[in-house]
This record gives C-alpha cells, sequence and structure tokens, in this order.
C-alpha cells in the first residue's frame, strides 16, 4: 500500500492524503487553507481515483472536493450530517472567495448527488479494498478512516478528540494491529484546560456581565461551536436570554435532522427551544439594547453578522466579548486577544468591553495524542500531519523515543510504502 500526503504537511490546512490501491487510488479528503487567501492541496487527477472519502465538514478537509465533480462522477463517501454541513460551508465559500475556486455552485449539487452516507463501522469495499469509518469525536458526523487491502492496514485519524463534547462523544481508539496511522498533530505542544471548569467560568462570566446590565458576545463559529456554546449554557441552567444568529440557525436546522449524530439530542432540543432566533436587521438591534448572550458566526470576528454586533458592544464598560473559537494569527480575533483593539468605524481602536478567551477545542490535546500512540503495535508507522512544522516534529519524535515506534513528518507530495 503507497500512501501520498497531499496536504497539511507540517501546516493545518489543505488536508488531503493518497492511498493507491491497485491501478488507482481512493482519495482521503481534499480540503483548502482558509487564511488571508485560499490554498490548494498537491493536484490529483479524477481519473486517478476510485472514490472519495471526507472524514468531515469544516473547509480545510472539505472544501475542495467539489472540484472532482466539473466533470467527474466518482462515489464520495462520509457519515451524515458530514454532506449536509459541508453544503452550507462550502457554499458559503462560494459566495465569499468564488474567483479563487475552479468550481461553481452546481458542481457542489453534483458532488452532494453522488454523495453515500455510511454507518459508523460499516465496512464498504472501494477498489479492491475495505473502508471502515470510525467515530472521530471531532464534531457531528466527523469519522476517521480505516483502510485495508492487501493484508496491510492503516488508519487515518484527520481530526479527532478522545474527550467528549456537548456535541459529539468521544473518538474511537481500539484500532487493533496497524501498518500505519497518520495522525493530526495540532495540539501536540499542550494540553487544554479541564473542559467542565472551562465551562462553569464561561458561564459564570455571562452572568456577572448580563446580570450587570451588559451584553456579551459570543463570535463562533457557525457549524459545531455555536450549537456546543449554547449546550454549554443550557447545561449549566443559565437563566438570561440568548439570542443565535448568522450561520448557526441554518447549523441547528441539519443538525435537527440528525439527532442521532448527537451525544445527547435532549440537551440540544432544550437549548434550541431557550434560544431567541436572530433573523433580520430588526432581531439584531433588539438583542444589542437587551442584557443577554449574543452568539454569533464569525469566530474569528472576519465577517458575519458578529462584525455588526461589535460595532455596538466593544465600547460599552458593562459589555463582554468572550472568544470560543481558534484564532488564526493575523485575523481580527487575533488581534483583539494580543492588543485589544478592533477595527470599529474605519480605524483600529481600543476595545473598552471585556475580552475573555476559552478553549473549548474539538481537537485531543498532547495527552490524548501521546496516549493514542503508546497503545499502538511496534511495528505501526506514525506519519505525523495537520499541524505545524514544530507540532509535527514534536509528534513524531515521541513517537520515536517514548513509544518505540518508526516516525515521519512528510512533506507536500512525498509518497511512502507501508
Amino acid at each position: 500500500m503507497n500512501i501520498r500526503f497531499l496536504g497539511a504537511c507540517r501546516e493545518v490546512g489543505r488536508s488531503g492524503v493518497q492511498v493507491k490501491l491497485g491501478q488507482k487510488s481512493i482519495l482521503l479528503d481534499y480540503g483548502v487553507m482558509v487564511d488571508h487567501e485560499i490554498g490548494f492541496p498537491v493536484h490529483v487527477s479524477p481519473k486517478d481515483l476510485y472514490g472519495i472519502v471526507v472524514t468531515h465538514a469544516h473547509l480545510d478537509h472539505s472544501g475542495l472536493v467539489p472540484m472532482f465533480y466539473v466533470r467527474g462522477r466518482l462515489p464520495v463517501y462520509g457519515v451524515e450530517p458530514t454532506f449536509a454541513l459541508g453544503d452550507i460551508l462550502i457554499r458559503d465559500m462560494i459566495k465569499l472567495s468564488g474567483y479563487y475556486l475552479p468550481f461553481e455552485f452546481m458542481d457542489l449539487e453534483t458532488m452532494i448527488e453522488h454523495s453515500v452516507d455510511v454507518p459508523y463501522h460499516h465496512p464498504f469495499e472501494i477498489g479492491g479494498g475495505t473502508v471502515t469509518l470510525l467515530n472521530a469525536g471531532h464534531i457531528p458526523g466527523s469519522s476517521q478512516a480505516l483502510v485495508e487491502a492487501d493484508g496491510r492496514r492503516i488508519v487515518y485519524t484527520s481530526d479527532f478528540n478522545l474527550k467528549a463534547t456537548r456535541l459529539a462523544g468521544s473518538a474511537d481508539s481500539d484500532y487493533g494491529q496497524l501498518d500505519a496511522l497518520i495522525v493530526e498533530s495540532t495540539y501536540a505542544k499542550e494540553d487544554h484546560p479541564d473542559r467542565d471548569e472551562s465551562e462553569k467560568q464561561l458561564v459564570a462570566a455571562c452572568n456577572e456581565i448580563v446580570e450587570d446590565g451588559g451584553t456579551v458576545l459570543i463570535p463562533a463559529f457557525g457549524v459545531g461551536r455555536s450549537q456546543e456554546v449554547m449546550c454549554m449554557l443550557t447545561a449549566h441552567n443559565f437563566r438570561h436570554t440568548v439570542y443565535v444568529d448568522g450561520m448557526a440557525l441554518v447549523a441547528i436546522k441539519v443538525l435537527e435532522d440528525h439527532e442521532s449524530a448527537l451525544v445527547d439530542p435532549q440537551l440540544f432540543r432544550s437549548a434550541v427551544k431557550k434560544a431567541e432566533w436572530v433573523r433580520n436587521w430588526h432581531d439584531r438591534r433588539k438583542a444589542v439594547k437587551n442584557p443577554g448572550v449574543i452568539i454569533s458566526p464569525a469566530g474569528m470576528l472576519k465577517g458575519g453578522a458578529s462584525v455588526f454586533y461589535m460595532e455596538s458592544v466593544a465600547q460599552g464598560r458593562k459589555n463582554g466579548i468572550i472568544l470560543v473559537s481558534y484564532q488564526v494569527e493575523g485575523s481580527p480575533g487575533r488581534v483583539l486577544i494580543d492588543e485589544g483593539r478592533y477595527m470599529l468605524h474605519g480605524r483600529l481602536q481600543k476595545v473598552n468591553a471585556k475580552v475573555l478567551k476559552f478553549d473549548f477545542s474539538s481537537h485531543g490535546g498532547r495527552s490524548e495524542l501521546f496516549r493514542c500512540l503508546k497503545s499502538l503495535d511496534k511495528k505501526t508507522k506514525i506519519f505525523a500531519i495537520h499541524g505545524e512544522e514544530d507540532s509535527c516534529e514534536i509528534l513524531a519524535d515521541w513517537a520515536k523515543k517514548e513509544a518505540g515506534l518508526q516516525s515521519f513528518v512528510p512533506k507536500a507530495g512525498e509518497s511512502y510504502d507501508v
């Protein structure tokens, strides 16, 4: 079995792994780099593929898959609601960055038409091999791919989390005997704080600000993080008004149609029932005038309704801005954390509202990654990807020195035999 790495090599973004089986290959993810401009993984021709597996909806894993449907008609496999959520995210990307992309809305629609919803732990045959999708615990519908062919077994973890969240259960990690593990390295340098304690601190901060007459803005990713924060507030009996806006509302409707993908459907239903849905500009103006919590994309404050809310919330000393999503270097959210400033009315200004940040990552931390590697048979080859260069090297080095595993930090375009 030959593995070719197409992206997410010594970086986070544009994930793609090509697994050659016989004359053709299986493609595991094909995403974009979503930063200041769109970036693509190494090119693959549709004629070289048996089919595609999309491990989850996030654009760095799914965003370039519609390219294969400009002319091609390949089967694309995943666990729902991966395609329903991916449709939301990719449509939004086309609206914002369509001039960078080698496909259009109709190609996305063709991709959705050729999608195959596969349950977890149900093997399916493709190109002379077998693929089994395992729970990744990252977001609803997220999966890891176990590929078996010619007596070889490899697992591609994609983004995975061994600790349960309010939306997704913990990832599967009992892989059995493997020849190779392709593992993310996003947080190889750090552990996450205790999630329960972070939730309590978040709710306490919201209560304090709202009860003092202020408004709390929580910029959050529209798919996953927004709904998770809703569930946190409900689980901790937050009694004040919670407004939800933007893409988060569309994702709620998708998750309502796929409750089986949720770890606690009852909690989700309760959170949705409690929330006030912001449907228009009148609702937005009402939300900023009343003490309460506003959950709104974009999570990095780069666009979406959260930019409108910042104009009203940022300068009020009684107000609060609570960041709960990853902040890319140079993003408005990152500048807000590092410098306490934000672009208001055309110029970078000091923010008077209280600014807080909480870590609710849906990726496994350092300890979980090490525990996963420690459980593997010594013959397993480790390929550390999906992390900054030093994170990938740290994980590969630990695998070699502490777990006795042969490890690699591949570069984009490199191939390995297993």
